[in-house]
């Protein structure tokens, strides 16, 4: 393998804070070290800690208080004034349209990419008793929640994983929602009471999937993350944040995307549009050829948009 040129050392890595977020940034410093041996020495990459106003603001929700772009704005920001030079996301948290001048250069392979159901009592969603609080504080969540619940109560619930969990356990809700992923990557698998398949409740626009940001003109950074670029992820994540972007979607809207390949050239997509109570719905699906992975998204929804109500949009 060639040498990486124009590498300024240490290589800094921008990330949140939280347990997860230090995963994802310690799993890619793992990765570039496996790639490229030259970043094996001791000194060669720096994991950086950056607190975004997502992660200060927690007695809000997001779609209050400005999108899930407040959990990558001060991190592009330090990107920009040269404090770091590539940032991890999880890639369910990134804007469908970058600040200009940046660039996702990889997107790792994905985990699971569905959601975990997590009760204290042990009870599954359609199990749960009549009048139960469930927290969580996505819109996709709630309104899939009561779409199949109606006679279940949605609370906000916000904060990291453990946040979340020691919330759950003392007693401010009866169940809650959290990514397989991530729970999946903290050792903390076994904690879900179940884990809902992708009928039960759509997954959000490439959850499971981990992207790494840089400068688009920063030739050595886009060079050492090359290899971690993993395709089918690619394809996969790009349909759904196309079908996203074509609902100009964010966290006010209750949207869910997946797309899966089927090993022989072809992808199906699915998606969801509701509204936050969940006492509307359209669903749209397609399926195509691999190379046609971001229009058939954008074609689902544009879809999705024609038939939902103008009220979901407002």
């Amino acid at each position: 393998m060639s040498e990486l040129s124009n590498l300024r050392r240490p290589l800094r890595i921008g990330t949140r804070g939280s347990p997860l977020a230090l995963w994802q940034a310690r799993h890619v410093e793992t990765l570039l070290r496996q790639a490229w041996p030259q970043l094996a020495d001791d000194g060669a990459l720096e994991i950086v800690e950056i607190t975004t106003t997502g992660d200060r603001v927690q007695n809000r929700l997001l779609s209050e208080i400005g999108g899930k772009g407040l959990f990558s704005k001060e991190i592009e920001e330090a990107m920009a004034d040269n404090r770091i030079d590539l940032a991890v996301h999880s890639m369910k948290d990134v804007e469908t349209v970058l600040a200009d001048g940046f660039v996702i250069a990889a997107v790792l392979e994905r985990a699971d990419p569905r959601d975990a159901w997590i009760s204290t009592s042990g009870h599954g969603l359609d199990d749960m008793p009549t009048g139960a609080k469930v927290g969580t504080a996505s819109l996709r969540r709630r309104a899939q929640v009561l779409a199949r619940r109606p006679d279940l109560e949605v609370v906000p619930f916000r904060g990291n994983i453990g946040t979340r969990l020691r919330k759950l356990a003392e007693g401010e809700a009866d169940a809650t929602l959290l990514a397989q992923a991530g729970l999946d990557r903290l050792g903390m698998g076994d904690t879900a009471t179940e884990t809902l398949a992708p009928s039960v409740m759509l997954p959000p626009a490439a959850q499971g999937a981990v992207g790494v940001e840089c400068r688009a003109n920063d030739e050595g950074v886009l060079q050492a993350l090359a290899p971690l670029n993993h395709a089918e992820t690619v394809v996969t994540t790009m349909a759904e944040r196309a079908l996203l972007a074509a609902l100009d979607g964010s966290c006010r809207t209750p949207i869910g995307a997946y797309a899966m390949l089927d090993g022989t050239g072809g992808i199906h997509i699915e998606g969801l549009l509701a509204n936050d109570a969940g006492t509307k719905s359209w669903r749209a699906n397609r399926s195509g050829l691999v190379s046609d992975a971001a229009a058939l998204g954008a074609e689902i929804g544009a879809e999705l948009r024609r038939e939902g109500d103008a009220q979901v949009f407002e």
